[in-house]
């Protein structure tokens, strides 16, 4: 997918919420579609990957349809969105799908399979304890995961570095970018967020 049709499908979802006709919380992707498209460059069809709430554009660019996508975001579904061709699983829980990555993993690893897991998360998650575990676990098995972490700077609503303290260092395994979110962390920035 190009930049272009990555927004315009957000810009899409943003009229459909907006009109009322979604009746659950959205969360909108937007303000990294270069860093997207470029990292998804390198993931295999039969790779599996990860996301949390926000992910529209990691579904669209592993390859989940954009109907199919779009129906379930209508359909309340827009933090959970799933499906087995392509191998692609969220969740709304903060680091809700660090374990259930690292299990599949380390399946691929056990079966001797060639395919990996991509496992995206926000900066919040990437300073949790969890984050850690896992990635340590990993590591010392040689495990094929990435872990990429999007930096928005924002736990949430609240800056990253009030909640946190600053941040940690950074593995040199793990991709990271910052970028500046297009909306809010629900919702289309239009109404009052609480």
């Amino acid at each position: 997918m190009t930049k272009k049709e990555l927004i315009d499908f957000e810009l899409d979802i943003k009229t459909i919420y907006e009109s009322g006709k979604i009746k659950a919380p959205i969360h909108l992707s937007g303000g990294n579609e270069d860093e997207l498209i470029k990292i998804f460059k390198d993931v295999q069809e039969d790779d599996w990957v990860f996301s949390s709430w926000r992910n529209h554009y990691h579904a669209l660019l592993h390859g989940i349809d954009k109907n199919i996508l779009k129906d379930l975001i209508v359909r309340g579904k827009s933090m959970s969105v799933y499906s087995d061709k392509p191998k692609f699983y969220s969740s709304s829980i903060v680091g809700g799908t660090l374990p259930i990555a690292l299990g599949v993993a380390k399946s691929i690893k056990l079966k001797g399979e060639t395919n990996k897991v991509w496992c995206f998360i926000g900066d919040m998650t990437f300073e949790t304890g969890l984050f850690y575990e896992t990635y340590k676990y990993a590591k010392n098995l040689s495990l094929p995961i990435k872990f990429v972490v999007e930096d928005n700077g924002l736990s949430t609503n609240t800056p990253t570095e009030e909640t946190w303290g600053g941040k940690r260092d950074i593995p040199d395994d793990v991709i990271y970018y910052k970028y500046k979110r297009t909306y809010p962390h629900h919702g289309t920035g239009n109404w009052v967020l609480f």
